[in-house]
């Protein structure tokens, strides 16, 4: 097994901020108006936000890691040196607060799927979340005998930690509920895991085909009503949990449900009922939209 020594792998805060330095001056530079418009606004902000705290929610992240995918050792190493020298270094009493204990107020249930990580999307800050990650964010109901990994978590969660938000975030463009779509409830299938998985989302599936018999919806507009319903379900299979009623009834947890359109940039919350709140609508970042 090959050790790595982190001890010389190290930039300077320097470094980092005389590349945010020049760009700012690039930027001011082009300006040729009196004012700023929007998109140079924002692209102060993007670069700005690098060097900035976020206030009371903790460090902001800078949004884009100088770090290579070429080589993944070297991924490695590199993603951990940015982090340890833009956070671990530049933040002594959160890390020394965060090895003592942690006291998250959220607990987020969260797909797999490598474009959907619930830190950067809703800039949860370390010990901030709880997190739980499965493919197709779902929960299964409260069994002692099937899914304990889960259970485990949720007890954990709540009866330890005492967390008081639980986020269940679905997402677009989702491939195992594509798969839960698709797939014949009593099809053959060329998996150890992933069919038997996805039977938990089955009363999702059942309610969206039968709203959408007679309809217009196509099989991407079922899915994407699937994945919105998969989280409904997952929210009540939640209140199976003893600990989980417990604490919704004593007000102490609030259980809501979370859908990310990354094709759009839009995120949808809603309470434990599925009556959506007023969507927000996030522009995205000018960096990745340049003009």
């Amino acid at each position: 097994m090959q050790c790595i020594s982190f001890q010389s792998l190290e930039v300077t805060s320097s470094q980092l901020s005389d590349a945010a330095i020049q760009n700012l001056s690039k930027l001011f530079l082009s300006e040729k108006e009196e004012y700023l418009d929007d998109v140079a606004a924002a692209k102060i902000d993007n670069i700005t936000v690098e060097m900035q705290w976020t206030g009371q929610t903790g460090p902001a992240w800078p949004p884009r890691p100088l770090v290579s995918s070429d080589d993944p050792v070297k991924r490695i190493i590199d993603g951990f040196k940015y982090f340890k020298t833009n956070f671990f270094d530049t933040h002594p009493h959160l890390v020394k607060k965060l090895a003592q204990e942690q006291t998250p107020k959220f607990m987020v249930f969260a797909c797999s799927d490598s474009r959907v990580c619930p830190s950067h999307i809703l800039h949860f800050q370390p010990g901030e979340a709880f997190m739980v990650r499965n493919i197709t964010n779902m929960v299964p109901a409260f069994d002692q005998l099937k899914h304990s990994g889960v259970g485990a978590t949720i007890e954990y969660a709540i009866e330890e930690l005492g967390v008081e938000n639980i986020l269940v975030m679905g997402h677009s463009r989702c491939g195992g509920i594509k798969r839960l779509m698709s797939h014949p409830e009593n099809g053959s299938t060329p998996f150890d895991f992933i069919d038997e998985w996805m039977k938990i989302g089955l009363p999702a599936k059942a309610k969206v085909i039968a709203e959408a018999e007679g309809g217009s919806a196509d099989f991407e507009e079922q899915c994407e009503s699937c994945a919105r319903e998969a989280v409904n379900l997952s929210l009540r299979n939640l209140q199976t949990y003893p600990y989980v009623q417990k604490a919704v009834s004593d007000k102490t947890l609030a259980l809501r449900g979370g859908y990310y359109d990354f094709v759009n940039g839009i995120f949808e919350l809603w309470e434990l009922q599925s009556h959506l709140s007023s969507s927000i609508l996030i522009p995205p970042p000018c960096y990745l939209n340049p003009k």
